[in-house]
């Protein structure tokens, strides 16, 4: 049974959903910090944080399951170079949210999510 198990629907189709999450994935791990609307912050955490979990384990399985994931192959090798040292002794809570001001256009509630 699914009980309680809830996925973030964003408003878009399966397809277009999953492409969202991969692109905002993939540009928080370029750019360190970007801003987006609350839900899409809170849907990404999750994925952002297995990425870096995959990438502390650093085996090549693992770096070809983040491939399949991340657009970019520079940021997955980059990604997998340095999170050893960034994020050696963490135990997840690799992402924070800052919630911000709302969007002026619509009054979107809007947050910056970066890595810790």
């Amino acid at each position: 049974m699914r009980h309680g198990k809830r996925v973030p629907k964003l408003n878009r189709p399966p397809d277009q959903r999953r492409a969202l999450i991969r692109g905002l994935t993939t540009q928080l791990l370029k750019h360190g910090r970007i801003k987006t609307t609350r839900a899409r912050a809170s849907a990404i955490r999750k994925y952002v944080d297995k990425m870096i979990t995959l990438a502390k384990d650093g085996s090549l399985h693992k770096r070809r399951q983040a491939l399949g994931f991340i657009y970019e192959k520079q940021i997955v090798h980059a990604l997998f170079a340095e999170v050893q040292d960034r994020y050696g002794e963490r135990n997840g809570g690799y992402t924070r949210i800052i919630r911000t001001l709302p969007r002026r256009g619509d009054n979107a509630p809007m947050a910056y999510i970066e890595l810790v």
